[in-house]
């Protein structure tokens, strides 16, 4: 049952739980005071990007516990570390609030070992400018590449800095708007060891600065630049900082493949994902194919393998849903072939027979 407090549901129908999220004041040190710029207009539920959050977002079933922690994360406006074996929906779930409560496609930032955070924040094409003045200067040969001399930020002025920059997932999802965008920072325990703490700051303050915009601020306190959405969309930044009004929904996943520090991991609201049981498995499946196993043997029977192959190694909830698929489809269904048919779409992620 539904609990009054909670503003995620993971069952769709949210624009009324939208307004409350967006009407619900913030924790006083979670205020915050950016202003939007009146001619950007944040994606919406429509168009292509929406459909593949929305589609993603719509098979996940969450659990009563899952709804109070993401919910606490909500009205904490804090970060959601999700920890959980791989497999188990720890991504699926960013997009299934995104889904739930209507809050747009989901913004993206996959983690490597060589991200940085500025990779979040924004990115600046310095050589495609430096390239483009060459250019200008073979057009109109005499003339110097640069003729306004050096810019504010010590390189040579030239084409307008604007056209080379443009805000990364991180960026985009703390520009100021009264409704929070989801964004998914996947796999951050493969980043490099500083990527937790550097983004300490940029959590608390809810902002922060672009040092090659900053460097203007004199000649140029307005600059419009691109954001992860769309390159071409041309949103304000005013003196080279960008500064949220709502701080976005941020959903932090991790495989546990290292420890965080104490500091990160206090600004952050945890989670673990369990693998899915018996009961659990069963909604996937009548949430994911509609199919309803109940009274159903040959499908019960592709779960029980499922949860019997689980114990002597990870396996992934999608590799059930892709055994149920193909026996729907009617592959497989000799059963002189059991066996090679387990043995090929559940496959073991980790353990001896990986």
């Amino acid at each position: 049952m539904a609990k009054d407090w909670w503003l995620y549901h993971g069952t769709g129908e949210g624009a009324v739980r939208r307004a409350r999220l967006e009407a619900a004041p913030p924790p006083p040190w979670r205020d915050f005071t950016g202003t939007p710029d009146p001619d950007h207009e944040p994606p919406g539920c429509a168009g292509p990007a929406w459909e593949r959050t929305r589609r993603r977002g719509q098979g996940y079933v969450p659990d009563d516990p899952e709804k109070d922690v993401v919910n606490t994360a909500l009205h904490l406006r804090r970060p959601l570390l999700i920890t959980g074996k791989p497999g188990v929906g720890k991504s699926t779930l960013a997009y299934s609030i995104a889904a739930d409560l209507e809050l747009g496609p989901v913004l993206h930032w996959p983690i490597t070992s060589r991200t940085v955070l500025r990779d979040g924040l924004y990115l600046y094409d310095a050589i495609g400018r430096l390239q483009e003045a060459g250019l200008e200067q073979l057009r109109a040969p005499g003339t110097p590449a640069f003729p306004a001399g050096p810019d504010a930020s010590g390189a040579p002025a030239g084409p307008s800095i604007a056209r080379y920059l443009r805000l990364g997932p991180l960026g985009t999802a703390l520009l100021p708007q009264d409704r929070p965008r989801v964004l998914l920072v996947d796999e951050i325990d493969k980043s490099d060891i500083d990527l937790p703490g550097d983004l300490l700051t940029v959590f608390e303050d809810g902002g922060f600065d672009i040092p090659e915009l900053a460097r203007l601020a004199k000649e140029d306190p307005t600059v419009a630049i691109g954001t992860d959405d769309d390159p071409d969309a041309a949103v304000r930044i005013t003196q080279g900082r960008v500064q949220c009004r709502y701080f976005p929904v941020v959903v932090l996943t991790s495989n546990g493949e290292r420890d965080f520090p104490p500091a990160f991991l206090r600004r952050c609201v945890r989670l673990h994902l369990e693998p899915p049981r018996l009961d659990k498995l069963a909604r996937i499946v009548q949430q994911r194919l509609k199919v309803d196993i109940d009274g159903r043997e040959e499908y019960q029977e592709l779960v029980r393998s499922f949860l019997e192959r689980a114990e002597d190694g990870d396996l992934a909830t999608d590799q059930l849903l892709n055994a149920i698929q193909l026996r729907l489809a009617g592959a497989w269904s000799d059963p002189d072939d059991r066996d090679r048919f387990l043995g090929t779409v559940m496959q073991h992620l980790t353990g001896p027979t990986a």
